[in-house]
């Protein structure tokens, strides 16, 4: 699966420009052109004003021509579409296709608005679920029923981002229908994946660090049958569900168990791709944040802004709680930077988790509103609403 900013091509054609030229034009190298084009990368802040002189649009028109990702589908095999004709007869070729695909969508999730990501998640999501309904062969219903978990898990997700992180409703309800499917196959590891999603909807959605602790818990629970990363991974959030109820032992407690579990990660283990050191910064940081230990949160956050460079939306997330840090001490020049930082991020990423920071630092700033500096965040964060 490839996706392209075909309009932000078309209007570089308008233009007069090549690649090449409008590389020279902007004194970038014409790869980093081709990686915008391509929806891989976005122009760095300090470049957009001198692009959309180049392009001649303002700079909300730059920002939906870079909003404005097609993601282009690999075509259906000769096989796959007898399939869907003649779904009694599916076979474990079919299934293998699709599982590829879902995995093109599930690749792109960090180079594309999960916008862009929905209609092709759930065209594979609904395909899956038709074969697997009227297959006769109990083999491939069983690999469907997989496919159907992961699939399920990843629309929760980017129904959950493409709203903003304001409807729980459908995404709770495809995470169900993941943790049925996990379960009917016996899958630990995505039913534990399927559960801590869940645990993220309490935690970040309702606000409800009670209901994402027990989740987070069944989650490691769950977890613990097969995966350490996996199972760690929950802890961190168990960390948090303490840190956001004031609970300071716990929290550490639960921090420390999550790092042995973490120790004992190797080359088998089927989820060691979702954990990585500078997540368990992050959480650890947004842990000290939520306790009111800014000071301790602080250094922490700067580590892992560093280091999820190349994990945007995860880097907006750190920015703002980086931003949050910096406010509570008072440390208003370091502050400022911070979330306007944030809000380049979000405006390049579209994430719901980093949004909702960079508003709660907007808010943050009240005691400080008559500053001119603290008026131009206000005003970036009103533009960037009235782009949502």
């Amino acid at each position: 699966m490839a996706a392209k900013r075909l309009r932000l091509a078309q209007r570089r054609k308008g233009m007069g420009f090549t690649q090449e030229g409008l590389a020279e034009h902007l004194g970038v190298e014409r790869s980093t052109v081709i990686r915008w084009e391509r929806a891989e990368t976005d122009p760095q802040p300090w470049l957009r004003p001198k692009l959309s002189r180049a392009l001649r649009v303002s700079s909300q028109e730059l920002q939906s021509l870079l909003e404005d990702v097609a993601v282009t589908e690999s075509p259906p095999s000769e096989h796959m579409t007898y399939a869907l004709r003649n779904p009694a007869s599916t076979d474990l070729t079919a299934v293998a296709f699709l599982h590829d695909r879902l995995r093109e969508v599930d690749d792109s999730y960090y180079q594309a608005p999960s916008a862009t990501l929905l209609g092709p998640a759930g065209q594979i999501h609904g395909q899956v679920k038709f074969l697997r309904e009227n297959t006769r062969n109990p083999r491939v219903r069983r690999a469907l029923s997989e496919v159907e978990a992961s699939s399920a898990i990843l629309m929760g997700q980017l129904t959950w981002d493409a709203s903003f992180r304001r409807d729980h409703n459908v995404p709770q309800q495809y995470l169900d229908d993941a943790v049925r499917a996990a379960r009917h196959v016996r899958d630990p590891s995505t039913e534990a994946y399927a559960l801590l999603r869940k645990a993220f909807l309490a935690l970040y959605g309702a606000k409800d660090p009670v209901i994402g602790l027990t989740l987070a818990r069944h989650a490691a629970e769950v977890a613990a049958q097969t995966s350490p990363a996996l199972t760690g991974l929950s802890l961190l959030h168990v960390a948090e569900a303490h840190a956001m109820k004031g609970e300071l032992e716990p929290c550490e407690e639960a921090l420390r168990s999550a790092e042995t579990q973490f120790d004992r990660i190797d080359a088998d283990d089927v989820a060691a791709e979702y954990y990585t050191i500078d997540e368990f910064n992050r959480m650890a940081g947004s842990c000290y944040l939520f306790l009111d230990l800014a000071s301790r949160a602080e250094p922490i956050l700067r580590a892992t802004v560093d280091a999820l460079a190349s994990k945007e939306k995860s880097q907006a997330i750190a920015l703002g709680n980086l931003s949050l840090s910096l406010i509570r001490q008072h440390k208003l020049d370091e502050a400022a930077q911070a979330v306007h930082a944030t809000i380049d991020a979000v405006e390049l990423t579209r994430g719901g988790g980093g949004l909702n920071l960079a508003f709660t630092a907007g808010r943050a700033l009240r005691p400080w509103r008559s500053e001119s500096w603290v008026q131009d965040v206000h005003d970036r964060l009103l533009a960037l609403m009235s782009t949502m």
